[in-house]
């Protein structure tokens, strides 16, 4: 799959899941919803999600992971050879 994004390219050949919420741990502050530069996080009747197709679209920069708190949203980077490939031109 590729998506062209003003001038860069991104491939994503078969990431996997590689984030994921806890909603026990999660206090819903929505920080993630506000750090997210691809507004991958949602929020719904009190629980905070992700988007279903969050592996096509997230740029696995972590920030979610970062202002988490209470250690709700678990990240790992994909498996090499998967996920964000970013080139100029």
């Amino acid at each position: 799959m590729k998506i062209e994004l003003e001038g860069l390219t991104k491939r994503i050949p078969g990431t996997g899941d590689f984030i994921s919420i806890d909603n026990l741990k999660c206090n819903n502050c929505e920080r993630c919803l506000f750090v997210c530069v691809m507004s991958l996080w949602r929020k719904k009747e009190g629980k905070v999600y992700l988007a279903e197709d969050y592996q096509s679209k997230c740029l696995e920069c972590a920030a979610c992971f970062q202002v988490c708190d209470p250690g709700a949203i678990m990240f790992k980077y994909p498996v090499g050879g998967t996920g964000i490939v970013i080139e100029k031109g």
